[in-house]
Parts: C-alpha cells; sequence; structure tokens
C-alpha cells in the first residue's frame, strides 16, 4: 500500500522551487560597468534555465530494421530574462560586449576570442538560500538583446528583457569541470531507518 509518509520522506528538502535560484553574470574586461552589471545581475535577472542535456541520436537500418546509436553532444543556447531598471547598467554592459564582438556601425571587432567569452553561473538555492545544484556554462557570449517593448496599454510593469548565450559546453557540480575537479554539494536524504549522506 502507499502511503503519503513515505512518499513524503522521499522529497528531500521539501523539493526544489523553480523560485529559488541566482545567476552570476561576468562581463568581459572591455566592458565599461561590467562589474557592477554583473553584481546587480543576482537581484535583476527574473527568469533563467537549468539546462537540458542532449546527445544526437544516429540511426542506421540494418535489413530494414532501424537499429540506434550514440551521436555527437549538442548544447542549445541559454536564455535569461532580466529587469530593466532607469540606468539601463545591465543592457548598456550587454551592449557594449556585443560592440567589442562585432562593432555596431562597422565590420571589426575581438578576434582573439578569450577576449570575449566568459564562464556564466546559475545556481539552484533549497528553501533556505543555500546552494544545492550549480551550472557553468563555459565559452559564453551573448549572440541574442532581446527588443524591449513599450507600449502606452500596459500598466504596473516592469520592463524587461531577454539575453541569448551561445557557449562550448557546461559542467554541473556532478561533472568536472574546466580544470579538471569535481565540485560537489553535500545533503542528506532521511529514511525510516535514519539519515544518509549522499552527493549531489
Amino acid at each position: 500500500m502507499a502511503k503519503i509518509a513515505d512518499f513524503k520522506a522521499q522529497m528531500t528538502g521539501g523539493g526544489a522551487r523553480p523560485n529559488q535560484f541566482y545567476v552570476q553574470l561576468s562581463f568581459p574586461e572591455f566592458v565599461t560597468g561590467g562589474i557592477v552589471a554583473g553584481q546587480q545581475a543576482q537581484f535583476m535577472c527574473k527568469a533563467a534555465q537549468l539546462p537540458a542535456s542532449n546527445i544526437e541520436n544516429i540511426q542506421v537500418l540494418y535489413r530494414g530494421r532501424p537499429v540506434n546509436f550514440a551521436g555527437e553532444r549538442t548544447f542549445q543556447p541559454w536564455t535569461i530574462t532580466v529587469y530593466n531598471d532607469t540606468s539601463f547598467g545591465i543592457r548598456n554592459a550587454f551592449e557594449r560586449w556585443q560592440s567589442g564582438i562585432q562593432n555596431y556601425s562597422a565590420t571589426n571587432g575581438l578576434t582573439n576570442v578569450t577576449a570575449y567569452q566568459k564562464d556564466m553561473d546559475v545556481v539552484q538555492l533549497d528553501r533556505n538560500g543555500a546552494p544545492v545544484k550549480t551550472y557553468k556554462f563555459v565559452d559564453a557570449y551573448p549572440i541574442s538583446i532581446g527588443a524591449i517593448a513599450l507600449d502606452f496599454d500596459q500598466q504596473n510593469q516592469i520592463e524587461t528583457f531577454d539575453v541569448e548565450f551561445q557557449f562550448n559546453y557546461f559542467v554541473s557540480n556532478t561533472s568536472t569541470d574546466t580544470n579538471g575537479q569535481n565540485f560537489s554539494i553535500s545533503t542528506a536524504i532521511n529514511t525510516p531507518v535514519g539519515s544518509f549522506p549522499i552527493q549531489l
């Protein structure tokens, strides 16, 4: 017989909540105001995603029957949504970043990729504000700064805009980071026979 108490015992920490997170943005050194914008982003970034993990499939027909093999790993762009204030500080920083990659009024831009690619983090928190899951997006840069709609009919709203990043790969605290070091978070699971530590 299924018991509600047994189900509740398996829901570690009362379940992960989608509104408990923060985003840590890093801007290149050439971006004026980038440090301040990165600090603001932890508060002004209202939405993000924990990324999907995808491996393409290779299908080969053998005597008419499809046989599947694992293909290459692919990474979809990562998108965040940011509140806009009257300083336009974060949006200006992103526009300066894109201008460094390729100028708005000309075709020149940075040719050294390390000068415009930065690592980004999204951190899932528990209900007490402690980190429980971290994803690092390696070699990220903004490929799209979304439009902000202006409309006389809009009431009781604060402007937001989306920023889409491309990156080379991500690592999490269950995988190996760029320095070959594992990073993990310790927690515990409660069972009818006691509490046991687990690595996330």
